[in-house]
C-alpha cells in the first residue's frame, strides 16, 4: 500500500513595518475620545507602511524568510499565490514579481488571490492542495496588505500593514496539515468597487451575520470533522478585525484565553487584513513545541472562512531562530509618526500643482 503523503508547512516568514501610529494620534484629529476607542476596539496602535513599501515588497521579505527557514532551493517552488486587498496594480500580477525576486522563475505558476481578509488563507489552501495532489513539490502562499481606511472611518484605527508567507511541502514538515474546512455564503458586509480608493462596510452588520456566523460555522464543523475538542489544542488563532472579536469567538467555541494567541498581537499591530490570521500563525510557530496542535480559522468579507488544524513536528526545532520572529518585530525598533505623516505616507494628502 502506498504511504500517504504527509503535507504541511516546511517554512514560514513574516514582515511588519517599523512605523506605527497610536490611537491617540488618529482620535485627536477627528475629535474622538481615545479611551473610548481603545475600550471599544481594544486597539492601541497599528503598523504603517512607508511610501516605498507595498504588498510586493512586504511579500518578498516574508517569502525570503520562509525560504530561509525551509532551507530549500527557490527553483523547487512550483506555485506562488499572493492574497491581498491592496495589490499595487489593477492589471499586473503581484505573484510574478515576488517569484522573480525569490529566483523561482520561470518554471512556476502564479496567481493573485482576492477574498477580502481571507485572501491569504485562500492561497495557503490552494498550495496545500497542489502539494497533496503531487502536482508541485513546494507551494508558497502569502497574505499581505497595506492599510486602507477612509479619513475619519473606524478602519483608520485598525487597518494596518504586514505580510505572512508559508511554504507547503511534504519533506521535513514543521507543522502537518491534519484537517481543512471552508464555510462560505454571499454576505455583503464589506466591499470596495473598482476605482474606489477606500473600502466600504456595513458597520455593526459586519459582526454577528458576517464574522461570527462564518468563523463559528467553520470552526464547529472543523471540530466535528476532526472529532477533537478545544482542550486538545495548545494554541488557536482567528481573524483579527479588532481586539474584541477574536477573543469573543474563541470563547464561544470553547477555547481559553491562554490558548488564544490572537489577543497578544492585535492591540499593537492592528488588522493586517489578508495576513491577519496567517500573521498570528507565524507568531505561534515561533513559540510552538513538537506535538502542539494549532487551530486556525480565517475570515474574509463577502463572506467566508478557511479552517486548518496543524500538528507541530520535531522539525520545528531551531527553525524559528533562522529568521526574524514576529513578536520582536512588533516590540522593537518602532518609529512613531503623527497623523500628518501617516496621511502623507498613505496618499491621503497630495502636493498641490
Amino acid at each position: 500500500m502506498a504511504q500517504e503523503r504527509v503535507v504541511g508547512i516546511v517554512g514560514y516568514g513574516s514582515y511588519i513595518p517599523r512605523h506605527r501610529i497610536k490611537v491617540e494620534e488618529i482620535a485627536k484629529v477627528w475629535g474622538m475620545d481615545p479611551e473610548t476607542i481603545k475600550r471599544g476596539l481594544q486597539l492601541y496602535e497599528k503598523s504603517v507602511p512607508t511610501p516605498d513599501q507595498d504588498v510586493i515588497t512586504m511579500s518578498v521579505e516574508a517569502a525570503r524568510r520562509a525560504v530561509k527557514r525551509a532551507g530549500i532551493d527557490p527553483k523547487k517552488i512550483g506555485a506562488v499565490y499572493v492574497g491581498s486587498e491592496s495589490h499595487p496594480y489593477a492589471v499586473k500580477p503581484t505573484g510574478t514579481t515576488v517569484a522573480e525576486a525569490l529566483g523561482a522563475t520561470p518554471d512556476i505558476h502564479t496567481a493573485d488571490m482576492e477574498f477580502a481578509c481571507k485572501a491569504g488563507s485562500e492561497g495557503m489552501f490552494v498550495c496545500y492542495g497542489l502539494v497533496k495532489a503531487g502536482l508541485i513539490e513546494y507551494g508558497l502562499g502569502i497574505g499581505a496588505d497595506t492599510s486602507q481606511g477612509a479619513p475619519g472611518d473606524a478602519l483608520e484605527y485598525s487597518a494596518s500593514a504586514g505580510a505572512a508567507a508559508f511554504l507547503f511541502g511534504n519533506g521535513d514538515v514543521l507543522a502537518t496539515v491534519d484537517f481543512t474546512y471552508s464555510y462560505m455564503t454571499d454576505t455583503p458586509d464589506f466591499w470596495r468597487r473598482e476605482h474606489s480608493f477606500y473600502p466600504s462596510h456595513g458597520g455593526r452588520f459586519t459582526g454577528d451575520p458576517a464574522y461570527f456566523k462564518h468563523i463559528l460555522g467553520c470552526g464547529r464543523a472543523l471540530l466535528e470533522m476532526s472529532r477533537m475538542k478545544p482542550s486538545d489544542f495548545a494554541h488557536c488563532v482567528f481573524h483579527q478585525p479588532n481586539g474584541k472579536f477574536p477573543m469573543r469567538v474563541a470563547k464561544m467555541l470553547g477555547f481559553t484565553e491562554e490558548q488564544n494567541k490572537t489577543g497578544w498581537l492585535t492591540p499593537w499591530l492592528g488588522n493586517t487584513y489578508s495576513g491577519s490570521s496567517p500573521m498570528g500563525l507565524t507568531a505561534i510557530l515561533d513559540i510552538s513545541k513538537p506535538g502542539d496542535k494549532i487551530f486556525m480559522v480565517s475570515y474574509g468579507s463577502g463572506a467566508g472562512s478557511d479552517g486548518f488544524i496543524y500538528t507541530v513536528t520535531e522539525h520545528i526545532k531551531g527553525k524559528p531562530e533562522l529568521a526574524p520572529k514576529t513578536r520582536p518585530q512588533l516590540d522593537e525598533n518602532k518609529f512613531y509618526i503623527d497623523y500628518g505623516t501617516y496621511a502623507k505616507f498613505r496618499g491621503k494628502i497630495l502636493k498641490a500643482g
